[in-house]
């Protein structure tokens, strides 16, 4: 047991002998040289006086000491040394008063370092917190990050109450323990271990195949041998094969593309001490450490370090960049990241900035000290203009780009999240303040605090520490504190962070440390596996097989019964049952499910090949029969039925409305007002525009309500024009620079095209600052400061912004500027902002009035802050930004509190989606073919009303009833909900419910089964104001009440949900990205194409399906009735009446083309099933294959079967002969001339059932048919096994061989022209025929 005051070391390493070679670690603080250090207490009061006796002894040999042999009790100092870092972060949690006494000794600084226990070998004393903090080494780790789950220090750490999402700390350099899974994507369904187990599970799950593989294993016992084993097993290994083929290169392929991912090689930072690069650079270039590869190591970087750097306990890391492969990142690993990089695990931005500013240079990053005064945030209250606020990028006032974020402060940085979550616009990101002007090699003093692996993809809170411990010696003895002690710390939110499978947009380079890897990153948490869908068809032919295991069964215990009544039971009863299973086996036919898959094969390829539909892609090719079924289709609003394409149509300021011609007074009003230069000469000096300045130059000229009005209209143009977060950026179209536009809503985006067409141009946007140019003087008119941003949320609904105006004058040689008013802005949803804005008596009116035009509103206001009010605004609202419990509800508190109230009103704008292509045709063709449509939106009622009545969702004799504010209607008429009810029960057929999401959310909750039983009902339903839950929520209530099929179409990443819900999941790849599109089941283009997806391909997907699996129902059943006849005939006896090849070739070359060529079938052309969308009505009844079509197909199989098994057994006069050789299995084989006839007639009868079930003729159709006569006639003269080839050669044959198939084809085929002629089938009525 070790003394209180050893260092005891878990799992330490056994005892070096007493020989062993460690002077150089057996060291005193005495022997050190002067230090500056001064240990104090973990509150920051001194401990005891310095000490600055003893010669110098240079801190790299201690250093290299420790380091020198990875078993020698140097390995003791380095674990000491991490104790320490973990010391020193854990104290600065503990609660004042505390007693520290248990877990530190009192040691003085005369203690040695390493202290002898009774052996005489040294050990570290307990409180290690003071030995790397003296030898300045406490900066220092190994080269990954180390990990702690802080649930146990304060409870401010926690991100809840509860603790159950207790924060991890990730301290850069530190190596982790192995409980974080590794960055490996694996997407493969199966190991070689588990791939023949859970495939062969799955497989035989279906009744079919473990049906067949009973039947197989039947014929190892002898008794119930009736054939060659291989005839029984062929078409089910057949069947397997293909399957799991199948399944195995689908997997492979998945492997494949995860190993591809998995091997991409990229740049991480080796951080590392400096004693330890030195000795690594003696190995050159090479493979470095598992899967990790040394790339550029800068030679010419000195060994030395100075004594001085030494000394006062600078940093000590080198920097090193290797290459890693995917799959072996690791948690605090830092990665440099270029342009178009693939982000590959979670990672917090440390760093960002473009390649000329680059302070790397070819794989080692220079020298320089840092200013600690930097690295601290930027007091806002100091409001002095820096070069970067004020910065162009262009001398000539051209559009700059933003889109790459430089070194001087600003690390700003741009990504794609289309992979992630739908969006295709860029998304900004930012490294923090505190990292952004650090040097790579200090990164080492950084700690990441991040929440808990959770699955919300655009939330995030965690916070970054900086220790500031290795710089204490820098700061004098009586200036210390807790203040100059404790660690510079910084919150971490959404928009520093990036993850994984997301992309580097903007030409910048960014440095970023790992905090989630592998299965703990946003991505896989949010992927959740979509439900495996079956289509109706599937379960429909399931239950069909069911009934005809039963009739195989009812057949068999008939035939034993009656073999036991008359006395011809020669073997056990249970073994003549087994037999009788096994000859009927045909009756259940293992090829239905391959035909079936195939044939879904080919309607997956017409689909994808469709001129008119083009891009579509078929993700699910399991349901393409359920397109012709649908009978609810729910529907996005934004980018599905519209465009999202969005144009500033309307500008409502008070008094005065603009539109159309009348944006030119606009223009005016913004040229008057931002006429600052005489020229666009750059040497001329410009004034600056501030909102006084309007005021003022407002009230120069004019009328008073001309004044008023443009003063008005200029003060709303400029607040749009800065109230955003768009970023300008330059491409190259047509050999030319245009500005293009890039922000996270395209309704931004048409608001400053719209700035930009009155007169006003966003030409610069980063981090700090905007700059607005004047179109027609192309000169710098507006420049701000910005000093905080609000981003727009859903739960939220507004979007706001405080910017500092500078004011003064300048010109391209000259600045003078000095900062002047403070604004903050606010623009969001009427909703919203009527609370927030100051009392007015147009708004309601004026945003209704826009709404009815189909318009979505935005509400716009703004406050003027002093300093103090600002000042005293940034302190609140930062101490509520470290908070890692309820972060945002406090911030937002300190938001409304102190800015959101009373704003100017300056106006209200009105923005327009327009309808996508043929969307009213559509609509209306889907509501005649009996399609009842929902809209679901997050858009609000009367926008959402306008929509719906624009695009014909809502037909002109339909009377649409809305329901709103429902709680708080029933709160003062209780019997609300029954009224309103017993409304639209009066008449649904011509009714139409608009409600909101407030309302549906109540009636779902309170009157669930009377609100859906009725408005299944409607014939359209709007719902508004609908979250992306709610969406999903409809979706299953749906399908869970009508056990219909429906079907859910939408264009952005809040549909997923709805659509994967959905039986049948359509996603259109738009302006929102394409995660709907990978999520759903089939992807289209437009939404117009929705149509021909349901009503032409649907209905021959699902006929053609329907025909061919009862055709092949059919085949077996025939068979199957003709062996009960022949074993009646045979006095009841179990045995075979065609074997081996006969049976194989019968349900293979001799019938399976001309029954597939049937997928080709189509009762009418594309122009008449549009024509008559009533045609699709039918199909949702599921006449096609129901049990009355069922049971048809039975009689009509029973019929042939009995006439050519009878007629086949009369007209030859023979039914059995005696094996030759004998067979112990059977005491009889059919007779070889009966057996030609029979087996011929119904080759033929099937061939001729095929041509008859042809409604349309296809060249492929008659070409099967005849080809497979032809070689079934050429295969008969190798059958002499079976057949007597001398009788078939005769006219005997021909003649019985005719006869028998007129008599089995010909009333069946007169059945259904009586049929027709009585009552004809629609299709027939709308062709004509």
């Amino acid at each position: 047991m070790p003394r209180g005051n050893e260092y005891h070391q878990p799992n330490a390493p056994d005892a070096l002998p007493d020989n062993a070679d460690d002077s150089d670690l057996e060291l005193d603080l005495n022997e050190l040289g002067p230090s500056e250090y001064q240990d104090s207490t973990l509150d920051g009061q001194p401990r005891g006086p310095s000490r600055h006796e003893s010669d110098n002894i240079p801190l790299r040999t201690l250093h290299s000491g420790y380091l020198r042999g990875p078993r020698t009790r140097g390995k003791r100092i380095q674990d000491a040394i991490e104790d320490e870092n973990k010391d020193s972060r854990t104290t600065d949690t503990l609660q004042d008063g505390e007693d520290l006494s248990a877990g530190y000794t009192s040691v003085g600084d005369s203690t040695p370092l390493l202290q002898e226990d009774e052996n005489g070998q040294t050990t570290e004393p307990n409180r290690s917190r003071g030995f790397a903090g003296r030898i300045g080494l406490s900066g220092l780790r190994s080269r990954r990050a180390g990990y702690r789950n802080l649930e146990t220090e304060t409870p401010t750490n926690k991100l809840d109450a509860g603790g159950k999402s207790a924060p991890r700390s990730i301290n850069i350099g530190e190596f982790p323990p192995p409980r974080f899974p590794p960055n490996a994507i694996s997407n493969a369904k199966y190991t070689p271990w588990s791939f023949l187990p859970r495939t062969l599970y799955n497989e035989f799950s279906f009744f079919i195949n473990l049906y067949f593989l009973l039947v197989a294993l039947s014929q190892v016992i002898t008794p119930l041998q009736i054939g060659v084993l291989w005839t029984y097993m062929a078409p089910l290994v057949f069947v397997l094969t293909v399957t799991l083929g199948k399944e195995a290169y689908d997997d492979v392929v998945r492997r494949r593309r995860d190993a591809e991912a998995n091997r991409e090689l990229y740049t991480m930072l080796q951080l590392r001490d400096e004693a330890a690069t030195r000795r690594s650079r003696k190995g050159k270039r090479g493979k470095s450490r598992s899967g990790v590869y040394l790339k550029d190591i800068d030679e010419g970087r000195t060994d030395a370090i100075g004594v001085e750097e030494e000394r006062t306990g600078g940093s000590l890391a080198t920097v090193d960049e290797v290459y890693v492969k995917s799959k072996d990142i690791k948690v605090g690993d830092v990665l440099k990241l270029k342009k178009n990089d693939r982000v590959p695990a979670d990672v917090v931005i440390l760093k960002s900035y473009t390649s000329e500013s680059s302070a790397a240079s070819k794989g080692s990053f220079a020298s320089a000290e840092v200013n600690q005064q930097e690295l601290l945030f930027e007091q806002h209250d100091n409001h002095e203009p820096k070069d970067s606020d004020l910065h162009s990028q262009d001398t000539n006032h051209k559009p700059s780009s933003a889109a790459s974020a430089d070194d001087a402060g600003n690390g700003e940085t741009f990504i794609r999240t289309d992979q992630l979550d739908g969006e295709t616009d860029w998304k900004l990101r930012l490294a923090s303040p505190l990292t952004q002007s650090l040097h790579p090699r200090d990164f080492t003093r950084l700690t990441v605090i991040a929440g808990k692996p959770s699955k919300k993809v655009n939330e995030f809170l965690g916070r970054i520490e900086l220790s500031i411990a290795a710089t204490k010696a820098k700061v004098p003895l009586e200036t210390q504190s807790p203040e100059t002690t404790n660690p510079a710390s910084a919150p971490l939110s959404i928009d520093n962070t990036a993850w994984a499978n997301t992309v580097l947009a903007s030409n910048a380079t960014i440095l970023a440390v790992v905090i989630y890897t592998g299965a703990q990153t946003r991505q896989a948490l949010s992927t959740s596996t979509s439900r495996s869908k079956v289509g109706l068809l599937e379960l429909e032919i399931n239950n069909l097989t069911k009934i005809l295991c039963a009739l195989t069964l009812t057949l068999s215990g008939i035939l034993v019964a009656l073999q036991a009544y008359y006395h011809e039971l020669n073997m056990p009863w249970y073994t003549s049952t087994c037999r009788f299973l096994v000859l009927f086996s045909s009756i259940i036919p293992i090829s239905l499910r391959v035909n079936l898959d195939i044939g879904k094969t080919v309607y997956a390829y017409y689909i994808h090949h469709d001129k008119d539909m083009p891009e579509a892609v078929v993700r699910t090719s399991t349901i393409p029969e359920d397109l012709g079924r649908i009978e609810y289709l729910l529907s996005d609003k934004t980018g599905t039925l519209t465009q999202n394409e969005m144009d500033l149509r309307k500008v409502h300021v008070g008094t005065v409305s603009y539109a159309n011609e009348a944006m030119e007074e606009v223009a005016s009003y913004v040229k008057q007002g931002f006429a600052t230069a005489s020229s666009s000469d750059v040497t001329q000096p410009t004034y600056l525009v501030t909102p006084s300045s309007l005021l003022n130059a407002s009230s120069a000229t004019g009328t008073r309500t001309r004044r008023e009005i443009g003063s008005r209209v200029r003060d709303v143009v400029l607040a749009l024009a800065l109230c955003h977060n768009v970023t300008p950026t330059n491409e190259e179209e047509n050999g030319r620079s245009i500005t293009a536009y890039q922000a996270s809503s395209p309704d931004e985006i048409a608001i400053v095209r719209w700035t930009e067409s009155v007169g006003l141009k966003l030409v610069h946007r980063d981090r700090q600052s905007i700059a607005l140019q004047s179109v027609n003087s192309s000169r710098i008119v507006v420049r701000v400061k910005i000093l905080e941003v609000f981003p727009f949320t859903s739960e939220s609904k507004r979007m706001g912004i405080i910017l500092q105006y500078f004011q003064g004058s300048e010109s391209g040689t000259s600045r003078d500027l000095e900062p002047g008013e403070i604004w903050f802005y606010e623009k969001g949803a009427d909703t919203v902002m009527t609370e927030i804005v100051a009392a007015n008596d147009w708004l309601d009116e004026e945003t209704a009035n826009m709404a009815r035009e189909g318009l979505r509103t935005l509400v716009v206001g703004r406050r003027k802050l002093s300093d103090p009010q600002y000042a005293e605004f940034s302190a609140a609202y930062r101490e509520a930004s470290m908070s890692f419990q309820s972060r945002d509800a406090r911030m937002a508190t300190v938001v409304k509190e102190y800015l959101e109230y009373n704003l100017e009103l300056l106006g209200v704008t009105g923005v327009e989606d327009r309808l996508q292509r043929d969307v009213k045709p559509s609509l209306e063709l889907l509501r005649n073919a009996g399609v009842k449509i929902w809209m679901l939106t997050g858009d609000k009622v009367e926008t959402a009303r306008c929509v719906a009545v624009s695009s014909k969702l809502v037909s002109r004799s339909q009377h649409v009833h809305t329901i709103t504010s429902l709680e708080k209607a029933v709160q003062t008429n209780p019997t609300f909900v029954s009224d309103t009810l017993s409304l639209l029960a009066a008449n649904p057929d011509s009714t139409a419910l608009l409600i909101d999401g407030d309302s549906l959310s109540y009636l779902l909750l309170h009157h669930r089964q009377g609100f859906i039983s009725l408005a299944v009902l409607l014939p359209a339903v709007i719902a508004c104001r609908c979250s992306p839950t709610q969406k999903a929520d409809v979706a299953l209530l749906i399908r869970k009440h009508t056990k219909k099929r429906i079907a859910c179409i939408g264009d952005g990443g809040n549909d997923v949900s709805m659509i994967q819900a959905a039986d049948v999941g359509v996603g259109i790849v738009g302006k929102e990205g394409r995660q709907a599109s990978l999520a759903a089941d089939f992807s289209i283009t437009q939404f117009h194409h929705l149509t021909k997806l349901l009503v032409w391909h649907g209905r021959n997907s699902y006929k053609r399906s329907a025909k061919l699996g009862q055709f092949i129902i059919h085949r077996g059943l025939v068979i199957s009735i003709a062996q009960t006849v022949f074993s009646v005939a045979a006095h009841f006896q179990p045995d075979a009446l065609f074997r081996d090849w006969l049976i194989i070739g019968y349900v293979t070359m001799y019938t399976q083309l001309p029954i597939f060529s049937l997928v080709l079938d189509r009762d009418v052309d594309e122009n008449l099933a549009n024509l008559y969308p009533e045609l699709y009505k039918e199909l949702k009844s599921g006449k096609s294959l129901s049990y009355r079509s069922f049971f048809l197909q039975v009689a009509i199989a029973t019929y042939q079967g009995f006439a050519i098994q009878f007629l086949s057994q009369l007209l030859t006069g023979k039914v059995t002969e005696a094996p030759d050789p004998p067979s112990p299995q059977a005491t009889e084989y059919a007779d070889r001339t009966m057996a030609a006839v029979s087996f011929s007639v119904l080759v033929l009868n099937e061939l001729l059932m095929a041509a008859m079930e042809v409604t349309t003729w296809h060249w492929i159709m008659g070409a099967a048919i005849v080809a497979t006569f032809a070689m079934y006639a050429a295969s008969v003269p190798f059958l002499g096994v079976y057949f007597d080839l001398e009788f078939v050669a005769s006219w005997g044959f021909v003649w019985r061989f005719v006869a028998i198939t007129a008599i089995s084809v010909v009333p069946t085929y007169v059945g259904r022209m009586v049929k027709r002629c009585v009552r004809p089938p629609n299709y027939r009525k709308v062709r004509g025929v």
